[in-house]
């Protein structure tokens, strides 16, 4: 059985020198300087413009959007979703989480997203 996609917060510039984004790159195939989607067994969703400027909450949804359209329609992978946002981008689960509401079954929220769906 293959890992499941991880799923990180990303900046736009894709300088993935820290955190969730830093270990992507490490393990799983991101590619420095790609700021968002699929890359190797990852997928980046950007929560920010540049590694010190947090994009708004209504940007990072659009963002948040255009993945579970990318996840429904690879229903064949699944996705493990780190809690996007609730690092270096300074936003909470409680901001985050309803932008997963409606994720399709094949993504693993994390426990931090749960708690507040449930």
């Amino acid at each position: 059985m293959t890992d499941p996609v991880f799923v990180f917060g990303s900046n736009l510039q894709g300088r993935h020198g820290k955190g969730a984004a830093l270990w992507a790159v490490q393990h799983r195939g991101a590619i420095p300087g790609c700021g968002g989607g699929r890359q190797g067994n990852a997928y980046g969703i950007p929560t920010k413009r540049t590694p010190w400027e947090t994009l708004p909450l209504n940007e990072v949804h659009c963002h948040v959007l255009v993945f579970l359209g990318y996840a429904r329609a690879h229903p064949d992978l699944q996705f493990q979703v780190t809690p996007i946002g609730c690092g270096l981008a300074g936003f909470t689960p409680a901001q985050i989480a309803p932008m997963f509401r409606d994720a399709p079954p094949n993504c693993i929220l994390p426990d931090e997203f749960r708690a507040v769906l449930e």
